[in-house]
């Protein structure tokens, strides 16, 4: 059995990290047997090196090995692509084509971001794990296979399956044994030793001198979260490689290259209570009702105040916050207009001092009080016809009416209620 030192040097694989250092003994100890490998991560941290190190120190290492993006091919075609399909099994087919499970027999297969796989397709490779067996679209014949799967994905298997995103069955028979691999945050001691390989690399591809970093340089990158993992640091050092001119990178310099957001922000840790949109477009409803209770209740309040008041201008200064949430911009012309109206209402409540002054001059008030009937009944038609002059104009459009008749809509709404229009 080969050292893990030697199998870095062998795949290519920096780095003196403990959790590393297990993540590759687990695939030497796994790789002469048939155990199904779920291999788990962040995006960037190396998880294809994995499942190259177990098909090679295996005895399928003569065999075909094969790695599959099932992320990057489309749901209809998925299944085509890993079991075959017979001429004419859908439009397009236009000849009998064999599967990555047929081409790899004796081999092994990775199936890179298993967890995009949709729940049919889940279906039909979990029968493959099961008994090695599988049918090719379009066809009734069952077909046997001999292949070693090899899995990986960056998704959070339990929350797939809590969101029924990923069957419970298939993820115990792909995880006989999981590997994790550590993300770069948590291999301090190797970032630097990453990145001067890459320059140095860069520097041969390109055929310039090796950039080098100054210590402030070295420690900015250390302490930068790096969410694109490996990845992300091998883009970084090829593009400090190639944009700058001089050698000697410090930390001014390095900084211009890492992206501000979530250099220094702690990780983001989802909450375990998930909560669905429903749940959420609820909360929203619950709210909004009950604003509209609290609103309708400081209408209330503002209503009896004017009514056991009058137009007392003391109402209007007690009740400013409430009059504004309630009439907004309008408030000025339609505190008014309600004013006119309460005063309309309390016409016959009169006070004991009222009544006195109108036994003394009782003639005086009753001629005033025609003349007033009388200019009242003229202004109310004058003001009807208006109002139904303009709705009809505007095909019973409320705001163009009121925009014509110079009042507010709530004032016309307030209009066509008291004249039964």
């Amino acid at each position: 059995m080969e050292s893990i030192q030697a199998i870095k040097q062998r795949f290519g694989i920096i780095g003196n990290d403990t959790k590393l250092n297990r993540s590759i003994e687990k695939a030497i100890q796994v790789s002469p047997t048939d155990i199904s490998v779920l291999v788990t991560g962040e995006s960037g941290v190396g998880k294809e090196s994995i499942p190259k190190i177990i098909h090679q120190l295996s005895h399928r290492k003569h065999g075909k090995y094969i790695a599959v993006n099932c992320g990057a091919i489309p749901e209809g075609t998925i299944d085509s692509e890993l079991f075959g399909h017979e001429k004419g099994a859908f439009t397009g087919a236009t000849a009998t084509r064999s599967g990555y499970f047929e081409v790899a027999d004796e081999g092994t297969i990775f199936l890179d971001e298993v967890g995009e796989l949709p729940l049919t397709t889940q279906v039909r490779l979990l029968r493959v794990l099961e008994n090695g067996e599988f049918i090719k679209v379009g066809s009734s014949k069952v077909q046997k296979t001999n292949v070693r799967i090899v899995a990986a994905t960056n998704v959070n298997m339990f929350e797939a399956i809590k969101k029924e995103k990923f069957r419970e069955d298939l993820y115990y028979r792909l995880s006989t044994i999981e590997i994790n691999l550590p993300p770069l945050r948590d291999r301090k001691e190797d970032i630097h030793l990453l990145f001067r390989k890459f320059a140095s690399d860069f520097a041969l591809k390109y055929k310039m001198p090796t950039i080098k970093l100054t210590d402030d340089a070295v420690n900015l990158l250390v302490k930068y979260r790096w969410n694109g993992n490996i990845r992300q640091l091998r883009n970084v050092a090829e593009q400090v490689s190639v944009l700058e001119q001089t050698r000697t990178i410090d930390g001014i310099t390095i900084q211009n290259y890492l992206p501000s957001i979530g250099s220094n922000l702690p990780a983001v840790v989802k909450n375990s209570k998930s909560e669905s949109d429903f749940s959420s477009e609820r909360e929203i409803l619950y709210k909004v009702l009950f604003d509209m209770k609290s609103d309708l209740n400081d209408l209330k309040k503002l209503t009896m105040e004017l009514m056991k008041k009058g137009s007392d201008s003391d109402v209007q200064k007690d009740n400013e916050h409430l009059i504004e949430k309630i009439y907004g911009e309008d408030k000025d012309e339609e505190f008014e207009a309600a004013v006119e109206d309460l005063e309309v209402l309390s016409l016959g409540e009169h006070t004991e001092a009222d009544e006195n002054s109108v036994s003394e001059s009782d003639d005086k008030y009753h001629f005033a009080e025609e003349i007033e009937e009388e200019e009242t009944l003229s202004l109310h038609d004058k003001e009807l016809e208006l109002i139904k002059k303009s709705l009809e104009r505007h095909g019973g459009k409320r705001k163009l009416a009121a925009a014509e008749l110079g009042i507010s809509e709530r004032t016309l709404y307030r209009k066509i209620k008291q004249f039964d229009l």
